[in-house]
C-alpha cells in the first residue's frame, strides 16, 4: 500500500527536545480541559492520493565532475493510490452540532467571522517523525466561517509560517551559509509549490521552478511538460497543488500545515534536505449558484534535495537537484489526469473513472510511509 520512503537525516541535525509531541499536547489538553471545550468534529469524504518518486542512482557518482547519474523522469511509469470514502453525518449528531453552534448553518446568520479559523491553542511544532495519527475528534461541518470544523489542522499553523527551518549548523567542511542557502531554496520550493495563491489556482510556479538546477538531466523539462499538458506521465500534481478555478475556489486565505524539515551532508558532497509535509485546503464551489458547501482536500509532499559542491559536480551553483518527490492526496477525484485536484462534496456524486479498491487510510496519519502503490479506497476522515 505505500512506499518506503527515503530515511530522515540523521547527522548533524538540530537536537529535538527531550520533550515528545505527544506528552506535550497531553499537557495542553489536560491544562485546558477545565477552561474550553475540546477541539471540534469531523466529517468523512471520498478521497484520491497521488504519488510519484524522482529517485537519485544509487551508490557512488559515476565520475570525478561529470555530475549524479540522476535518473530522467522521461517514460517512467506514474505510480498513484487513489481514495474513496462514503459521505455522510447521521442527521441526529448533524442537529446536535447545529444545536451547539448555530454559527455553522449555512450563511452564518449570527454574524461570525468568515475563513478565519484560528485555534485557541496551536500546536507545538513537529520535532520528531509522529508514531501514530493525530487523536479523533468529533464530527463537526466545515463552514465559510470556519472551513477547519472538524479538522485536526484546526490547531495547526497557518500557511508559511508551519514551514519553519532548523538552525543551520556547518557540516564539516561545508560552511553554515551554504547550508542555510539549501534550507531557504527548499523552503522557496516548498512554499512556491503548495502555498501561492496564484499557482493553487493553475498560475506557473515561476519561483519553485527558479530553484531547481537546469542541469539536472531531463526534470525541469518533464515539469515544464506536465504544466504545459498535463497527463497520467507528466501530472504537474506530483510537485504542485493546484485547483481548477472553473471548479473551485480556496474557503478563505488560510491553508494549514503541518511537518519538518531536516537536513545533513548529501551524498554529492553537498548538504541534503528532507522535506515532510501536509497542507490541507479548504475550498467551496466556483459555480456563482449561492452555495456554501465546504470540503477540503489534504495533500501530504515528501521532499528531497542537495544543493551539491560545484567544485565536484557539473551542478548550477546554488541550484537544487530534486532526488525525490512523492505526494499522497486524500479527496480528489479518481481518473482524471487534468493536472487539478478536484475535491468532492458531501452532497456532490462521484466523479472520476477509478472505481475504490483499496483499503482505507487516514490522510492526517503522517506516520505512514507513502508513494508506492497505485489503488482507488477510501479515506477515514477530510
Amino acid at each position: 500500500m505505500s512506499d518506503r520512503r527515503s530515511e530522515e537525516s540523521s547527522g548533524d541535525e538540530p537536537s529535538s527536545s527531550s520533550i515528545s509531541d505527544e506528552v506535550w499536547e497531553q499537557f495542553l489538553q489536560d491544562t485546558e480541559r477545565d477552561i474550553r471545550k475540546s477541539a471540534p468534529k469531523e466529517p468523512s469524504a471520498r478521497a484520491r492520493e497521488v504519488s510519484e518518486r524522482l529517485k537519485g542512482q544509487q551508490g557512488q557518482p559515476e565520475g570525478w565532475r561529470t555530475g549524479p547519474a540522476w535518473q530522467e523522469m522521461n517514460g517512467r511509469a506514474a505510480r498513484r493510490r487513489r481514495t474513496w470514502a462514503v459521505i455522510g453525518v447521521p442527521l441526529a449528531i448533524a442537529v446536535a452540532v447545529v444545536a451547539m453552534r448555530p454559527s455553522l448553518i449555512p450563511g452564518d446568520p449570527f454574524g461570525s467571522s468568515a475563513g478565519t479559523d484560528t485555534a485557541a491553542t496551536q500546536l507545538p511544532a513537529e520535532t520528531t517523525t509522529p508514531t501514530a495519527p493525530p487523536s479523533a475528534v468529533a464530527p463537526d461541518t466545515p463552514t465559510l466561517a470556519h472551513p477547519f470544523a472538524g479538522s485536526p489542522a484546526l490547531r495547526w499553523a497557518d500557511g508559511a509560517a508551519g514551514i519553519v527551518l532548523p538552525k543551520a549548523t556547518a557540516l564539516g567542511a561545508i560552511p553554515k551559509g551554504r547550508v542555510e542557502l539549501a534550507l531557504q531554496q527548499t523552503r522557496k520550493l516548498l512554499v512556491d509549490a503548495n502555498l501561492n495563491p496564484d499557482v493553487m489556482a493553475g498560475g506557473t510556479p515561476a519561483a519553485a521552478l527558479s530553484v531547481l538546477d537546469p542541469k539536472q538531466p531531463g526534470v525541469l523539462d518533464n515539469l515544464k511538460t506536465s504544466l504545459r499538458s498535463p497527463s497520467k506521465t507528466h501530472d504537474p500534481l506530483f510537485l504542485f497543488s493546484r485547483f481548477d478555478p472553473k471548479d473551485v475556489k480556496p474557503a478563505g486565505k488560510i491553508v494549514k500545515v503541518r511537518g519538518r524539515i531536516t537536513f545533513a551532508k548529501g551524498k554529492y558532497q553537498g548538504v541534503a534536505v528532507h522535506a515532510d509535509y501536509t497542507f490541507v485546503y479548504p475550498v467551496v464551489r466556483a459555480a456563482t449558484d449561492g452555495s456554501t458547501e465546504v470540503t477540503r482536500t489534504i495533500v501530504r509532499r515528501v521532499i528531497d534535495t542537495e544543493l551539491s559542491d560545484p567544485t565536484r559536480y557539473r551542478v548550477t551553483p546554488g541550484r537544487l537537484t530534486l532526488l525525490r518527490y512523492d505526494e499522497d492526496a486524500g479527496n480528489t477525484a479518481c481518473g482524471i489526469d487534468d493536472g487539478y485536484l478536484h475535491p468532492r462534496f458531501p452532497s456532490q456524486a462521484p466523479t472520476g473513472s477509478a472505481a475504490p479498491t483499496g483499503p482505507s487510510v487516514d490522510p492526517y496519519d503522517r506516520s505512514r510511509d507513502i508513494g508506492k502503490e497505485e489503488a482507488c479506497g477510501t479515506v477515514s476522515r477530510t
